[in-house]
């Protein structure tokens, strides 16, 4: 009897434990090492510092300054705005480069050098008059003992009258007699009786510059045609051939020295009806010939 109570408490015991590992949870097999955390899990990078403001969000604002008082009711003298933005825009005239020659003071009598001039003119004949002086000309142009010149000698006309410097005058005056006189003889057989001027004294500037032109002083004239004895005449601007080609070519020629600017019918579209002769000062006395 005992031993069959021994044999039946084995059999429960040994069921208890049946029953014990059918109602326990499945085990979970665990890796041979731990799963790799994802890049931002890691631990050994430093997370992203946050986006830094701005550096002078660090710093107190400054107080805004203060605008400045322009119009203060008691400052008289400030200009409107209107008349600052007329002085704002230069004059035409007043854009002109300075020259040397528009700042010297103006004699009160005629110095010695301009008397000694008008008396070698009335030796070689050329007749002439005294002109009304310009000076003190807002653009800078100035001719204080003028001529009126109404000849280049005997027989031989200004048309129409001339206004420039003596020295001008007696340079021309010279010229012509000495040299184109000859010319015309050689070239075309003829006498010249007379000089188809285009410009004189004229205050502006050089043509396309800011740079007043000689003709501003007096100091140089424009030669339009030429009158002959036999009453023909030649436009330098118009086309020629044969010998009054070469008249003109010639007399353009030989005026490069005696002048020290020469330009003419193809130096540029402005001379293209005339020769311009001038004595404009150069560096080394050198010129300019076109």
């Amino acid at each position: 009897m005992a031993g069959k109570r021994v044999f039946y408490f084995s059999i429960a015991i040994s069921g208890l434990f049946l029953a014990t590992a059918l109602a326990a949870p499945e085990t979970t097999v665990l890796p041979r090492s731990a799963p790799i955390p994802e890049q931002a899990d890691r631990p050994d990078e430093k997370p992203e510092p946050p986006a830094q403001a701005p550096a002078d969000s660090a710093q107190p604002p400054l107080p805004t300054p203060k605008p400045e008082d322009t119009a203060k009711p008691d400052d008289k003298d400030a200009p409107e705005p209107e008349q600052e933005a007329e002085e704002a825009e230069p004059d035409e005239d007043e854009s002109m480069l300075p020259d040397p020659r528009s700042t010297l003071p103006m004699a009160e009598t005629m110095p010695k050098d301009a008397k000694a001039c008008r008396v070698r003119l009335k030796e070689i004949g050329v007749d002439f008059e005294d002109g009304q002086a310009s000076e003190n000309d807002p653009a800078g142009c100035a001719l204080p003992f003028p001529l009126s010149l109404k000849s280049f000698g005997k027989d031989i006309e200004v048309e129409p009258g001339l206004i420039v410097t003596c020295g001008l005058a007696e340079r021309a005056a010279r010229f012509i007699s000495d040299t184109v006189q000859p010319i015309a003889k050689k070239t075309l057989n003829k006498t010249v009786s007379g000089i188809a001027q285009a410009s004189g004294y004229v205050c502006r500037p050089r043509n396309g510059t800011r740079k007043l032109s000689e003709h501003a002083f007096g100091n140089a004239f424009d030669i339009a045609g030429f009158n002959f004895s036999d009453g023909t005449s030649l436009e330098v601007g118009k086309e020629s051939a044969g010998a009054e080609k070469t008249f003109v070519e010639e007399v353009r020629k030989a005026a490069c020295g005696p002048f020290k600017t020469v330009l003419g019918p193809g130096s540029d579209a402005d001379h293209a009806s005339h020769l311009h002769l001038d004595l404009a000062i150069r560096r080394n006395g050198g010129t300019f010939c076109q």
